[in-house]
């Protein structure tokens, strides 16, 4: 495909001398490139939003939800090529990456059906002949930033919440997956989405983001990514005194209790731990096994991941992929030496696969004295570790040791201790017999250093809203 920037409305060369090649993980191999955006692009793009804000924010809710779901249909409409430019870019295996376009779409879809029910509230007064409503507005122009994990459903997220709520937006997608993105943009211009409603910038990621955080004409700042950066951003941010959401990095604990199906869930926490080779932000981590049943779980834990089919992703038998870059893989590989140097067992992977592109084996760890490197750092990657517990304080105190605290999961048959599990579990989303972290009706967003507010959800869509307090009465 061609590369380009996305600027009020049309597809633009970035102006720039600097070069971004994007490269296949599959096979190392560079697929694409294109010229990054400079400053003056970026001045361009927010310009344009700022534009097209004044009139989109007077739009109606029919108008919002017709456009949103618009795009939703052509976004089902290219879902092959969308499936195919992940796959591509990303190295997830196809079909997951056919599942991606589809709740991408269906972000918009939600989007535009909530997009009607923003309601406002009549306050009653305390006094006779006087109104009070909380009426619910557009915050403004969004700046956002998205990631390459999720390439497809990260900025449909942002995007059809922005628009939701009668904001403009200038996002900046991941480099490194930004074919991904300028197809969705492509769905937004064919839908007919008015010119500056929507803008896609590739280009240096600090650079962009003092442009965003200091522009006078952004008012808020959505972003997705590791912790360290977004919480330089959420200080940026801050400081200009716009609004920020931040979905940043986890480090999912998942308690499996003594009473469970064995095989059961060690079969559906495998399928999930290495989807897109672990590297999701809701990934389950730290596997927190009772003691009573730890070494049988282990044992059935391993045999699935040994029948994990670890192949080029475009091959319908893959289950798992490679990596997106040679920086994940060197990562990757460090934390797996240190853990073993430190006392974890390994009890399967542990190596790089000896192919072209960036695959690594499915890798787990038997962990018992905790001071290895990865049990306090997100490894984002496909590495599972498998830890014995004594009793459910113990479990609790290991599901929240960590300044982390963005999903988790826990699997009992004890209702009573599932319920003190949900309850007192740190975290954003704690699941409870089930691996579904994140739907696009549903809230999702991070404790401690995992995030603030939220996406998704009607919390999520209300993140780009602000309140207005109208008082009125008859005294003119």
């Amino acid at each position: 495909m061609q590369y380009s920037q996305f600027i009020q409305g049309s597809f633009v060369a970035g102006a720039s001398t600097e070069v971004f090649e994007v490269v296949s993980p599959s096979t190392g191999q560079v697929i694409g490139s294109y010229t990054m955006a400079s400053s003056d692009d970026v001045a361009r793009a927010i310009d344009s939003a700022s534009k097209a804000q004044s009139a989109w924010k007077k739009s109606g809710a029919v108008q919002r939800s017709d456009l949103l779901r618009k795009i939703a249909l052509e976004m089902r409409a290219d879902r092959e090529r969308l499936a195919t430019q992940i796959t591509s870019e990303l190295g997830k295996p196809y079909s997951e990456a056919q599942k991606e376009v589809d709740v991408a779409a269906e972000m918009f879809e939600w989007a535009a059906e909530e997009a009607r029910r923003l309601y406002g509230r009549v306050i009653p007064a305390r006094t006779p002949g006087i109104q009070q409503i909380a009426q619910l507005e557009p915050v403004g122009v969004v700046g956002g930033f998205a990631g390459w994990n999720a390439p497809a459903i990260t900025p449909s997220r942002k995007i059809s919440a922005a628009l939701a709520a009668g904001c403009a937006i200038v996002i900046k997608p991941s480099e490194e997956t930004a074919g991904v993105a300028l197809l969705i943009a492509q769905a937004c211009q064919r839908a007919g989405t008015p010119a500056g409603l929507v803008n896609m910038v590739f280009g240096n990621p600090a650079q962009i983001a003092d442009q965003l955080c200091n522009a006078p004409d952004i008012a808020m700042i959505t972003f997705t990514g590791g912790t360290e950066v977004g919480k330089q951003l959420g200080a940026k941010a801050a400081a200009q005194m716009k609004k920020a959401t931040l979905e940043l990095g986890g480090h999912a604990p998942v308690i499996v209790w003594s009473d469970v199906d064995i095989d059961k869930v060690a079969a559906a926490t495998v399928a999930t731990k290495y989807r897109n080779a672990g590297q999701v932000c809701t990934s389950p981590t730290r596997f927190l096994v009772h003691a009573r049943i730890y070494d049988a779980f282990c044992a059935r834990f391993v045999e699935h991941v040994q029948k994990l089919q670890v192949l080029d992703p475009f091959d319908a038998k893959a289950q798992m992929g490679p990596l997106k870059n040679q920086r994940r893989r060197s990562a990757i590989a460090q934390l797996v030496a240190n853990a073993i140097e430190s006392g974890a067992t390994l009890l399967v992977g542990g190596k790089s696969l000896d192919q072209p592109g960036f695959f690594y084996a499915p890798t787990v760890l038997a962990v018992r004295d905790k001071q290895a490197d990865v049990s306090r750092i997100e490894p984002f990657g496909p590495v599972a570790l498998l830890i014995p517990v004594q009793d459910a304080d113990e479990a609790l105190h290991e599901a929240n040791s960590l300044p982390f605290g963005l999903a988790a999961y826990a699997f009992t048959n004890d209702m009573q201790l599932a319920h003190r599990f949900a309850n007192e579990i740190e975290s954003g989303v704690v699941c409870i017999n089930e691996l579904q972290a994140s739907l696009p009706e549903t809230p999702f967003g991070g404790y401690k250093d995992s995030g603030l507010g939220s996406e998704g959800g009607t919390e999520g869509l209300r993140e780009f809203l602000k309140v207005k307090c109208v008082r009125q009465g008859g005294l003119a």
